[in-house]
């Protein structure tokens, strides 16, 4: 296999978290890092402003969107007021971030954490922002600045018996601390300045609400609150069974995806953020604050080989209940609360570095995606693979989904990149037949109910299809569809799926690295090199296909140098530029995340056979 264009070896260590400095007031979308407590995520710059923050849960409007609006979308700040250095990790296990700065007078610590309480996630958000004196004495300054709100509305300083609260588009944001300085309550927001020393300890807490009353914590429970959210996140990560390698990597990406799970039901957002650029004209910016039924299925494959049985059956429930509610047609994507999300709205916002449009909801709701049937029932294969057993109802409900994929697979559809122009995409009609490939073995195993003789047939038409009509001769690969010569990464995802382990994938990835590849990475398909940066996923995908065609040493050698890619805390974003290495699309990017899990635990698995 040949790498073509390869870029920079790996990325120096003071490299990954991107440059400290801003241009025209956006940082580097390699220098965020996120936090959550189960309901929403703040990410988190290099710089120590948090520049994305929406109140209460993440898919509400963004009372702190700086990200998408640095001049009018709200941020909160703390930093030293002199020139600084600044590095930062997660606290081992957790998603609370600790940053050092660095100053000519001396070292402060800052730990960021969204605080959970004894019994898990808070009924409010909070915020804590712990600052501790290491050496020297650092003058630093904070400020809460919340935003308009995508450019809807006004934020408002009211003062109240028990301090000035901010208010703005029915959230209320209240402040309190210790030892961080004299402060005056501004018309639109509140800033203030203390300086540290050896020893020192001084703390700022933003809690907020939406349309509910304001609970102001006491600031020295906030502290304590700190240190329980690090031991929550640390019982959590004790949970994993995962040894093998790239552990590091792995655990941390387990943490990611934790940050994205919807906490009061159970669903899976694709990604934090909405409208961070995938081109570099800004013409393809989507809001991914939804949960797609295949990521929520990826997220379950991780899941259920962690042990985690509660994330698992919480995300198994929501999935089949929404399902059930809106079924038997799959869609592609439901919103967190399990709703039909409405279409896009394009608020007047300039975007990341200009590059807009700001988008809020998500067109491709209406679109018909084959793959969706296949990730379903491969993720309802493992679940039953692991013991559990199926409900009558849900029972049901599968063998209509296996009946409706039998009616759909042979209609065009979007494909797995939701494509405007419907075609007969090879890899569509490959997740019908990973579907029925499944139904049939759950029938056999009495789990679901019915005669598996028509999936069976239509299974192996399927098969029969794509090998007369996706696989090129000429390319030695299987196309995007039938009468193409464009090249695919998603039919990747059909070496692991059980389709094909042999000599037509092997060659389908080398015409793959060969047109698309760059390194480790990889496009999307024929034609986005012109278009996009690479997408982190297919890197992963490709050498999970790698391993799964025998190709072992090939496929530990990309995932050394993919798992080097990710930034300075190990996050990763959808899509990396091939030359410079810079972060592009929303982040943090769950299928990313997901790609690089997978593929560490399959190798383990393909390992452990031998």
């Amino acid at each position: 296999m040949t790498r073509t264009n390869a870029p920079a070896e790996r990325l120096a260590a003071d490299e990954r978290g991107g440059s400290l400095s801003r241009t025209d007031g956006y940082a580097d979308l390699r220098g965020y890092a996120g936090i959550g407590d189960g309901r929403t995520v703040a990410l988190v710059a290099r710089d120590g402003s948090i520049d994305w923050f929406p109140i209460p849960s993440l898919d509400s409007p963004p009372v702190f969107a700086a990200l998408l609006d640095a001049e009018q979308g709200g941020r909160i700040t703390m930093a030293p007021t002199e020139e600084f250095t600044s590095t930062r990790e997660y606290v081992p296990g957790t998603n609370v971030l600790r940053t050092t700065f660095t100053t000519d007078s001396g070292v402060v610590t800052v730990t960021d954490a969204l605080v959970t309480g004894v019994a898990g996630r808070l009924p409010w958000a909070e915020l804590a922002r712990r600052v501790d004196g290491i050496s020297g004495r650092v003058e630093m300054a904070w400020s809460v600045e919340p935003g308009q709100v995508l450019r809807t509305v006004m934020p408002w300083v009211s003062d109240t018996p028990h301090g000035a609260v901010m208010r703005v588009d029915g959230v209320t944001l209240a402040l309190t601390g210790f030892e961080h300085g004299p402060h005056e309550p501004g018309t639109h927001s509140l800033a203030g300045s203390f300086t540290t020393s050896e020893g020192s300890r001084s703390l700022v807490c933003v809690s907020g609400t939406l349309r509910e009353p304001i609970h102001l914590p006491n600031p020295w429970n906030v502290d304590r609150g700190i240190d329980r959210t690090i031991r929550n996140w640390g019982a959590w990560s004790e949970e994993f069974s995962f040894d093998g390698p790239w552990a590091d990597a792995v655990q941390r990406s387990a943490l990611a995806l934790k940050l994205l799970i919807h906490s009061p039901n159970g669903s899976i957002a694709a990604a934090a953020t909405t409208s961070l650029p995938e081109a570099v004209d800004g013409s393809k910016n989507w809001d991914y604050r939804y949960a797609w039924v295949r990521d929520v299925a990826y997220t379950l494959q991780a899941l259920i080989r962690f042990g985690l049985r509660e994330e698992t059956q919480s995300a198994v429930s929501w999935l089949l209940s929404t399902i059930r509610l809106h079924g038997p047609s799959l869609q592609v994507f439901y919103g967190l609360d399990g709703s039909l999300p409405d279409g896009a709205q394009y608020p007047d916002v300039p975007g990341w570095r200009g590059k807009g449009p700001v988008v809020v909801g998500n067109d491709a709701r209406n679109q018909r995606q084959l793959g969706p049937y296949g990730d379903l029932f491969d993720v309802m294969r493992l679940y039953v693979g692991q013991g559990n057993v199926l409900d009558t109802e849900t029972a049901r409900l599968l063998a209509s989904v296996a009946d409706q994929a039998c009616d759909d697979w042979q209609k065009p559809d979007a494909g797995m990149w939701e494509l405007e122009t419907e075609r007969h995409y090879t890899s569509s009609k490959l997740g019908c037949w990973q579907a029925l490939d499944c139904a049939v073995q759950l029938a056999k195993e009495g789990q679901i109910p019915g005669d598996p003789r028509r999936w069976e047939v239509e299974r192996d038409d399927i098969a029969a299809w794509v090998h007369e009509h996706g696989w090129s001769e000429e390319r030695q690969s299987y196309v995007m569809y039938p009468g193409s010569d464009a090249l695919d990464a998603s039919i990747l995802l059909h070496a692991p799926s059980g389709f094909d382990r042999g000599e037509r994938m092997s060659k389908t990835i080398d015409a793959l690295v060969a047109e698309l590849g760059r390194g480790p990475l990889l496009y999307r398909y024929s034609g986005m090199q012109n278009e996009e940066a690479t997408f982190v996923a297919c890197g992963f995908w490709v050498a999970a296909a790698l391993a799964c065609v025998g190709r072992r040493d090939e496929a530990k050698a990309a995932m050394d140098e993919l798992v080097a890619l990710g930034n300075d805390v190990g996050l990763y974003a959808e899509m990396m530029d091939a030359d410079d290495l810079s972060f592009a699309g929303n982040l943090p990017q769950g299928l990313s995340h997901l790609a690089l899990m997978y593929t560490a635990i399959l190798i383990g698995e393909l390992d452990g056979e031998e």
